[in-house]
């Protein structure tokens, strides 16, 4: 009823019916083709697909190479967003490295970032210890490089009072990004708990580097500053906030209703800051819900994303 619903809306307007490029969908079925090329472009992250790729909750363990593969035969999606974690003991390992760049580059799918997380913290408090992670993310840098990605994505993990902590992440982040600039890459960050999930906080952050290649990745879903004590952030004074600094964005999803929509984030009012904000990259499918399969729940994010896009592409005509 949700698409019948947005196709006639569709048609009333007079808007174009020619499919997108590389949809896999009969153009009846996909409100964005029908309304026109959507205002960004859908990538799918690893993490949606974290219980197949670890094998865990009884999921039989799938090798970490058909992520390419997975990404375009089974979900029509070009782009991906590799996890570091899924290819720890391949880090350095040259010849899987160029097998992982093989399988993308034979099904046609673009490497967009690598998501890298367990090498330390960049804002540690310990000066050497700050240096290691700095040293460590080198690497991954390294793979961002030949995939062809844009960007590796880290945390500003920290520790200390509130300005001391954007001050010692600052310094690593800067670090970390004149190494990933001579190699053309970008670090951005994600707010990933603690203080990066303070919108604020992390913006303070990106104005103290202030580096070009330094950006953010606003997840719509990480901005619990204290699990234990219960505190969140405001995602949507925090999605603002990370806006200006975005190099990518992460479309975090949980559950959906009988209509498509997502039950705890308002995807209509994230994806409007976004677009409004400018932004016409990559979003990333990021499904972390277990009532819906992986398969289902990455399916039903690009669904809607693909019909708010649509509607707010209708707006615009």
């Amino acid at each position: 009823m949700l698409l019948r619903r947005d196709l006639f809306k569709f048609a009333a307007a007079g808007l174009a019916v020619a499919a997108l490029p590389g949809c896999t969908r009969e153009k009846a079925d996909c409100p964005a083709c029908t309304a026109g090329a959507l205002p960004y472009k859908i990538s799918l992250a690893q993490w949606s697909l974290n219980k197949s790729f670890f094998g865990r909750n009884d999921h039989p363990k799938v090798d970490a190479l058909e992520f390419a593969s997975i990404a375009k035969n089974t979900y029509g999606i070009s782009a991906i967003e590799y996890v570091n974690q899924m290819y720890m003991e391949k880090k350095n390992d040259d010849a899987y490295l160029k097998e992982l760049k093989k399988r993308a580059d034979d099904h046609g799918v673009k490497s967009i970032l690598i998501m890298c997380d367990r090498e330390g913290n960049l804002g540690d408090p310990d000066a050497a210890k700050r240096t290691l992670a700095v040293n460590n993310h080198k690497r991954w840098v390294e793979w961002a490089k030949f995939l062809g990605c844009h960007s590796i994505r880290v945390n500003a993990a920290s520790a200390g009072e509130y300005d001391e902590q954007v001050k010692l992440a600052a310094d690593g982040l800067a670090k970390l990004t004149t190494v990933a600039g001579t190699m053309g890459i970008n670090v951005i960050v994600e707010n990933h708990g603690g203080l990066s999930s303070n919108g604020e906080w992390l913006a303070k952050v990106m104005k103290t580097v202030n580096m070009p290649g330094c950006g953010t990745l606003p997840d719509f879903g990480n901005f619990k500053i204290d699990k234990a004590k219960g505190i969140e952030y405001d995602r949507y004074k925090g999605v603002a906030e990370l806006m200006p600094f975005a190099k990518g964005v992460s479309a975090k999803s949980y559950d959906f209703d009988d209509a498509g929509n997502e039950t705890t984030i308002d995807f209509r009012r994230l994806m409007k800051t976004v677009v409004d904000a400018g932004y016409k990259g990559h979003v990333g499918i990021e499904y972390e819900g277990n009532r819906l399969s992986e398969k289902d729940g990455i399916l039903a994010t690009k669904k809607l994303l693909e019909v708010v896009g649509a509607e707010i592409t209708a707006k615009k005509a």
